[in-house]
């Protein structure tokens, strides 16, 4: 299952960004994007696309359910 969550920016170059959820770190294409993204701002990524930025208040504690969800479930935690 794939889910969109909330990544903070820490690097971009062009048109990619590093993005980090917790300890995990991925690529995440700014294409989609409707305006320009800045490092330590925080998107909303699904299937490896960031889709739209969101308050970085709102993200925390959209990650903070994920992971009290996660603990509820078979499924390892998020980081």
């Amino acid at each position: 299952m794939c889910l969109a969550i909330p990544a903070e920016i820490i690097e971009i170059h062009d048109e990619m960004a590093t993005v980090r959820v917790g300890e995990a770190v991925r690529k995440a294409s700014l294409m989609l994007l409707p305006e320009p993204a800045e490092l330590g701002e925080f998107v909303i990524v699904h299937a490896g696309f960031a889709l739209h930025k969101v308050d970085p208040g709102e993200a925390m504690e959209s990650l903070k359910l994920l992971r009290e969800l996660a603990a509820l479930s078979d499924e390892p935690p998020i980081d």
